[in-house]
């Protein structure tokens, strides 16, 4: 292996040898626990400590026996895709006692486990371990060195429930699968509820956080949502009424009222689900039925997101086991943006803590700031969305605001217009709709779009409005003349590198072309994720869902089969995204992609990697192969090559999963960002009419009035296009810079290749930020 850079820190040199740690799983179970284990047991034995599964959680802890086993690479080959926790989950009141607390301590020295890998909580076993083992030598239990040998307990903590309710992480393991379970029913319902004009009554869980009801609000387009942080004002039942008898008059077919089962009234009374729902029948005779999803929620395959998140914790928390010290103190991993971070568990705790305190004391704005800036954010888009304000209230700019897609349809556009379109009308503008990208527009398809044109839109997959990957350069005129003869004072272009593109292209022609100087905002949308600027696109989370049901779906049908290995081609065109982060979810054996370059050398290793695995009980393989990871190694070279290489060991198959991945209703995480990103684009664009409108006229030439929106680790920036050029590979539209290549080698490890892996950027114990309102403009997704 290459000489490593000495100002980088490299998990090389951080070694396991002679650890042993301890993994369990606390409290209720979450989709996504499985694929936790199975990365802190196969990171942990790639390091040379020793892993253990504590089954049953502290119950198992303190009863030792068989409940403490030594695990294998190969007995967590299997669990990746399963929902719930394969080691089992069990509340011990035992262990809350310091008697029940030094029985787990005795069971874990003897098997000499410092190290705690924790789905749950334990910092007070913690504090106490001195003193435990110091209890126990007296009694004769264990020996004096025992105590100096294992003096020191070291805990890291990953947090799984499906609420999303701990303080300190964007999201935690399970909520998105939770989410996809809830839209799934969602989607369902509303086929039926449109057949017969009914209302739909939804209960979902939540007993003491709104998230899961407040985002799958948002991402299904509910007519109205309960939940504990925000009571309904006095006199909700008859405003509630009202809109749905107004959006009945408008022809909608269905309402969708969702509830959280902790949700409250002003008056600290339940709303409970039969009462929405007797209301609705009282007052409005709609035919109403109420759903309660129960334990559905917790139920099912986790999605893309959990796994990738749930191994990225993993591997993070043994990471924070190899590097502690014992001044450190026990740490939660968390998710910050799209960033990995080590928070201190205690801060953590205290912080949930308060929310907790702020709700029994009705501080509810208080409770939704501590909650973090992804509750608030979803809440406010929401607030934006749901209610339609009378014509009479609303502000009236006279700005025409257009929307266009443009490039290959993504998941998610529909939401996002949906989204555009109503808060433009709540900022007082003139929405516009262009069909079919700057083609339409050339052509004059321009029509006005009315709050009711979107409704329904936000599980729409493709693109409703017709979406081309034609770019303008070739019809300036024409649009120059379309944009005059309409009076277009902005634009918000939603679309893959084609917009970004495009959008470019514009700015350069305003020398000539004074219709192009207005505000414009690109919002990128592709399942390729290869825009610069951002580091994530809306319908990339769908594109994954259903590349790694694919192979979920072909893994399981190799196991009847046995010696097989499959080359799976995905779509991305240049950009390795879909490949590498399916790999990654799927718990494939190696992913091609073209951003790191490879040869016939590195496919013989894979093949012979392949042929030592199929020795041991593990007997498949998965493969994944970007379309265009190189011209000459094409996706028949590789399955010839590894059929042929392979005869005797394995035998192969392909399968090119082709345009199924830009089908499909958009997950709920695309759902969501697609909804709350335009939200906040427009808000931008009304800022920028405000500040460039002079003389009756609308007049933009600043580099800071084209921008695109994009994610950045941990906000959303706004970014002039031209200043993004530098960043840019026009040539095979991709960013220069990816930030998730620095996740390759995680598939690698965990699949028990040697690799080098930096983990600079781990290792700095952060705090729990409490942030100021202004702080949450920046925009948490």
């Amino acid at each position: 292996m290459a000489e490593l850079p000495a100002d980088k820190k490299f998990f090389e040199n951080l070694s396991g040898a002679g650890k042993a740690i301890g993994v369990l799983t606390s409290g209720g179970d979450a989709q996504g626990m499985n694929a936790a284990v199975r990365a802190v047991v196969r990171m942990g034995i790639y390091v040379e400590a020793k892993v253990y599964f504590i089954y049953e959680g502290y119950q198992g802890m303190v009863d030792g026996g068989d409940n403490i086993v030594e695990v294998s690479w190969e007995s967590v080959s299997s669990i990746l895709q399963v929902g719930g926790t394969v080691i089992g989950s069990a509340r011990c009141k035992e262990f809350r006692t310091r008697e029940g607390r030094l029985k787990a301590a005795f069971n874990l020295i003897q098997r000499g486990i410092t190290n705690l890998c924790v789905i749950g909580g334990a910092n007070l076993f913690r504090e106490e371990w001195s003193g435990l083992l110091e209890e126990l030598a007296q009694s004769g239990k264990i020996e004096e060195e025992a105590v100096k040998k294992y003096v020191y307990l070291n805990i890291v903590g990953m947090v799984g429930s499906i609420d999303n309710d701990f303080c300190g992480t964007d999201m935690t393991i399970g909520t998105d699968s939770a989410l996809h379970r809830i839209i799934e029913v969602v989607d369902a319902i509303m086929t039926t509820a449109q057949s017969h004009q009914r209302t739909f009554v939804l209960e979902v869980m939540g007993r003491h956080c709104g998230y899961l009801a407040l985002v799958s609000a948002l991402a299904c387009g509910a007519d109205w949502v309960f939940i504990p942080e925000y009571p309904p004002e006095e006199g909700w039942e008859d405003q509630m009424c009202v809109k749905l008898s107004e959006n009945r008059a408008r022809k909608k077919r269905l309402n969708i009222i969702i509830v959280a089962e902790g949700a409250i009234d002003s008056h600290n009374k339940p709303i409970t689900s039969e009462k929405v729902k007797d209301l609705v029948v009282q007052q409005l005779g709609f035919d109403t039925r109420v759903t309660i999803l129960g334990h559905v929620q917790r139920g099912g395959t986790p999605s893309a997101f959990d796994r990738i998140l749930a191994s990225r914790m993993g591997v993070e928390a043994v990471l924070a086991l190899l590097e502690a010290t014992p001044d450190t103190p026990a740490c939660v991993v968390s998710l910050s943006g799209n960033q990995a971070v080590r928070l201190p568990l205690m801060e953590c705790v205290q912080m949930t803590q308060e929310v907790q305190k702020a709700m029994d004391e009705r501080k509810f704005c208080e409770a939704v700031r501590l909650r973090g800036r992804s509750f608030e954010n979803n809440l406010n888009t929401y607030k934006l969305l749901s209610h339609r304000k009378p014509d009479t209230e609303l502000p009236k700019t006279n700005f025409n605001v257009a929307v266009l897609n443009v490039g290959a349809p993504a998941a998610g556009m529909n939401a996002a217009v949906r989204s555009a379109v109503r808060v433009g009308i709540t900022e007082g503008h003139n929405m516009f709709a262009v069909i079919d990208g700057f083609e339409g527009f050339a052509n004059g398809q321009i029509k006005e779009i009315s709050w009711g044109d979107v409704g329904g839109w936000t599980g729409q997959g493709g693109s409703l409005l017709g979406t081309k990957r034609t770019l303008p350069a070739k019809y300036l005129e024409k649009i120059a003349d379309q944009m005059r003869t309409n009076n277009i004072n902005a634009l918000m272009v939603i679309g893959g590198f084609e917009a970004y593109e495009s959008c470019l292209q514009l700015a350069e022609a305003r020398a000539r072309f004074e219709e192009f100087c207005i505000p414009i905002c690109v919002l990128p949308a592709t399942i390729s994720n290869n825009v610069p600027g951002t580091d994530l696109s809306i319908g990339a989370d769908t594109a994954l869902n259903a590349i790694v049901e694919t192979c979920d779906r072909i893994k399981q049908s190799a196991s009847g089969t046995k010696r097989r290995v499959f080359i799976i081609e995905t779509m991305g065109g240049y950009c390795g995204y879909l490949a590498n982060m399916g790999g990654l979810a799927a718990g494939a054996d190696a992913a091609y992609i073209f951003e790191e370059k490879f040869d016939i050398r590195e496919l013989q290793a894979n093949v012979e990697h392949l042929t030592e695995k199929m020795k041991t009980s593990i007997q498949r393989g998965l493969v994944l192969r970007n379309e265009n990871s190189n011209e000459n190694y094409t996706t028949d070279f590789i399955y010839q090559l590894y059929s042929e290489e392979g005869k005797g060991v394995f035998d192969c198959r392909k399968n090119v999963l082709g345009h199924m991945q830009q089908g499909g209703a958009p997950s709920p995480f695309d759902r969501n960002f697609g909804t709350k990103v335009s939200a906040k684009a427009v808000q931008w664009i009304s800022k920028k009419l405000r500040e460039t409108y002079r003389r009756g006229k609308v007049f933009a030439n600043t580099e800071d009035s084209v921008c695109l929106l994009g994610m950045r680790r941990r906000n959303l920036i706004f970014q002039p296009v031209v200043e993004l050029k530098d960043q840019a590979d026009f040539v095979h539209r991709i960013p220069k810079e990816q930030w998730w290549l620095k996740l390759r080698p995680l598939m690698k490890i965990l699949a028990k290749y040697k690799t080098s892996y930096d983990v600079s950027d781990s290792g700095q114990l952060e705090h729990v930020a409490r942030h100021s309102p202004k702080e949450a403009e920046t925009g948490a997704i």
